[in-house]
């Protein structure tokens, strides 16, 4: 299960009188920012530079040693790029002498390639939980990771937080008419169900069911959409595909007004022009990864994890 820092079960204690500071990714510059204001502590924001070979040069310009260093880092693309400052940021700061470092890797790169689907293939995502041990995070928060069995591979402390709640939040202010957060299927119910306890809003998941060995019927598993504003609600939009095949048949069974909600717009290409044209109204996701559509924070539930250390 994600931890969901409004939760009181799931609280997490911290000892009192640590100095902190945070360090901003390149990636993430904007929510490191405001994890820093939610916690009251400096921002640093390193130094940076390429070599003509195309070799990544960081410097953090400030004394670290005996402080509680919070990096915050997307991998988000380009991806190696930036798992390579996560690393090398990670590195600094505990070999400068940092007392403890905290990797916040809000969008957690490859963490679709998660088993080994061909032969030979690459766990590609398990590298990446060894890379970030070995680059020096003392622990590791992230963000409504893809597949929560992901967080196993790591061998440090490693939390899996939710914006669920913070989305459903948002999705309250919009005046919907009988809403309905709706899924893309089983697996991200349980994204569906977060959000929308939050408003008291119905939820549900759109099911496949076959009626002949051609035919294949696709709708909601028990609620009628007709007259009713739908959300559907993901961890991740990347190419669209899902949510405009979902948007598709809602309009067809007479959904009112239709929104796109995600934790991670990765919206590669024009998938955010496709979306819209399909018959969303907007597109609602949060700054794991900074874009246009990022209009939710997730620096309050980062930062109260932070604050609340390791159990």
């Amino acid at each position: 299960m994600p931890i969901d820092i409004l939760n009181p079960l799931a609280k997490r204690v911290v000892a009192s009188g640590d100095a902190m500071l945070v360090i901003s990714g390149s990636a993430s510059r904007k929510l490191a920012s405001r994890v820093a204001q939610a916690l009251r502590c400096p921002l640093v924001e390193p130094e940076r530079s390429t070599f003509p070979d195309g070799e990544s040069y960081l410097r953090i310009d400030r004394e670290v040693k005996g402080e509680h260093v919070v990096v915050v880092q997307s991998t988000c693309r380009p991806a190696n790029d930036n798992y390579i400052e996560l690393f090398l940021l990670l590195d600094a700061a505990k070999d400068l002498g940092a007392k403890q470092v905290t990797a916040v890797v809000p969008y957690l790169g490859y963490a679709r390639q998660d088993k080994r689907f061909k032969p030979g293939e690459a766990v590609s995502v398990r590298t990446m939980c060894k890379l970030i041990e070995r680059a020096g995070a003392d622990e590791l928060l992230t963000v409504d990771i893809h597949e929560e069995e992901i967080m196993a591979n790591f061998a440090i402390p490693a939390y899996n937080l939710t914006a669920m709640s913070l989305l459903g939040r948002h999705l309250s202010t919009l005046e919907l008419r009988d809403p309905v957060v709706l899924a893309p299927d089983q697996g991200a119910l349980r994204h569906a169900r977060r959000a929308a306890a939050e408003f008291m809003a119905d939820h549900d998941y759109l099911e496949k069911t076959r009626l002949t060995s051609t035919k294949v019927k696709v709708g909601p598993k028990r609620l009628n959409v007709a007259g009713r504003d739908v959300v559907i609600v993901d961890d991740i939009i990347s190419t669209g595909g899902t949510v405009i095949e979902a948007i598709r048949i809602l309009k067809r069974q007479g959904a009112r007004r239709i929104y796109a909600a995600c934790t991670h717009p990765v919206l590669v290409g024009d998938a955010m022009r496709r979306i819209l044209a399909a018959g969303a109204r907007a597109i609602i996701a949060t700054d794991t990864i900074e874009h246009k559509t990022s209009v939710v924070s997730v620096a309050p539930v980062i930062a109260e994890a932070v604050r609340q250390g390791s159990p």
